[in-house]
């Protein structure tokens, strides 16, 4: 039987171990810090096991390591580093659903002398865009065609019947992470010309987006697109963007909630004796007396806009105590949100990915192919962010225990090996991507 060692059991970790488990021929240790969220997800199932685990405790982390024929990182991205030290020195393969950093890339010609796959970024943003890209991108060249422009748009999002609150957001992952995507700048290409936008700037170079069967939303930069020229191979591209989707009526309030200094990570204050009112007005150099108006001052913004309505909804200008000691504007404003946009049991996100490439062939005939994902969580069960992260992980752990991927050193999933099994599974589960071809 093979071994499986899955390190963090947070909100995507129970669809990727459950899948593997419906495996008989695997079992899964999976280990956290939290004990109890390990035994809700293995739940008791004979091949699973349940541990409670620091992972800053490298000489227990080694013990586990050693036991397992590979290792599956759901932690949070600046723990894989050490993951993948120790994985190296045991020779282990590892799966992980996060971007690749420069510290680990660093690792790769260890990786390749030992004969190991790190496959990284098996998720679904990062993951099953990429499937999808190279899916379409490498039918175009093998008809002789090429890129014109690559357009990508993802995002996670409460599905409509449970966008209940007026921020039109709730987390289905870490809202530490949802508020760094605030602070990133952006590039694109368009028209041959580079377009950069500073992180000051993101929200207010938004644009609507009708998404073909869901809706219009709005849409803004996510992070640079420009480096996936080369790694999709598109070098004929004269325009490339990938973007970040939001509900109607986000961006104009998120760029307010910057301006106020509420994604602040330096500025620190006692939350003990000061209210979120009183740092609110010291954020402003406002006396207190009359909050709201020293707001639209501030702002240039009318008094009774919805950005004030929505300050007030998140208790921002109360005078209530928050449970938090000495720490950041940052900190205290990812409390509160966590807060107050949680889901529910009985509600819904909505997962959704969209992606128009523009095509030349022979002849210069030109063909725009659409690959729309969305997929809606359970009421009561996971949700579609768990399910589009973890399966793709999932997928991959078994071809790699069936010796199905013939790569080494750091990969991603834009090898046909990878992704053609994975997407096709993943329709099997249900989660399709639809495909539209108009010639133009």
């Amino acid at each position: 039987m093979k071994k499986i060692l899955v390190l963090g059991a947070g909100l995507v970790a129970r669809p990727l171990v459950r899948y593997l488990l419906n495996h008989k021929e695997f079992s899964v240790i999976l280990a956290d810090k939290v004990l109890t969220k390990t035994e809700k997800i293995i739940e008791k199932h004979p091949n699973g096991t349940a541990l409670e685990l620091d992972v800053d405790n490298t000489s227990e982390l080694a013990k586990l390591v050693q036991k397992c024929d590979v290792v599956v990182s759901l932690l949070p991205w600046m723990m894989h580093e050490k993951v993948a030290r120790v994985c190296i020195e045991y020779n282990k393969n590892l799966v992980t659903t996060s971007y690749v950093k420069p510290g680990l890339r660093a690792l790769e010609s260890e990786v390749k002398k030992r004969g190991l796959l790190f496959l990284k970024e098996i998720g679904v943003d990062p993951g099953v865009d990429h499937m999808i890209a190279m899916k379409a991108i490498d039918k175009i060249h093998s008809d002789n065609g090429k890129v014109v422009s690559f357009y990508s748009y993802g995002t996670s999002l409460p599905a409509y019947e449970s966008n209940n609150n007026p921020i039109g957001y709730k987390f289905s992952w870490s809202p530490i992470g949802f508020l760094l995507v605030a602070l990133n700048d952006g590039r694109y290409m368009e028209n041959n010309q580079i377009i950069d936008i500073s992180e000051k700037n993101l929200f207010e170079e938004y644009f609507l987006k009708s998404i073909p069967g869901v809706g219009f939303f709005e849409a803004f930069v996510n992070r640079d697109a420009t480096h996936y020229i080369d790694l999709y191979g598109i070098h004929s591209a004269e325009s490339i963007f990938r973007g970040s989707l939001r509900h109607i009526g986000f961006c104009e309030t998120w760029h307010y909630f910057k301006k106020l200094g509420l994604l602040d990570r330096e500025i620190c204050f006692d939350f003990k004796t000061n209210s979120p009112r009183q740092v609110l007005a010291k954020l402003i150099k406002s006396d207190g007396k009359n909050l709201l108006r020293d707001i639209s001052c501030f702002l240039n913004i009318p008094e009774y806009s919805l950005t004030i309505k929505k300050l007030e909804w998140l208790g921002l200008i109360s005078d209530e105590l928050l449970p938090l000691g000495n720490t950041s504007v940052f900190e205290m404003f990812g409390h509160v949100l966590q807060n107050h946009l949680n889901y529910e049991e009985d509600e819904k996100d909505m997962l959704i990915l969209h992606q128009e490439i523009i095509a030349e062939y022979p002849g210069k005939t030109r063909q725009k192919i659409l690959s729309t994902l969305v997929s809606k969580g359970d009421p009561f069960g996971d949700s579609a962010t768990a399910y589009t992260v973890s399966l793709p992980a999932a997928i991959a752990v078994k071809l790699i225990l069936e010796k199905k991927i013939g790569l080494t050193g750091i990969q991603i999933p834009i090898h046909p090996q990878i992704y053609e099994p994975v997407l096709e599974e993943l329709n099997r589960l249900n989660i399709n991507v639809v495909e539209r071809y108009v010639d133009i």
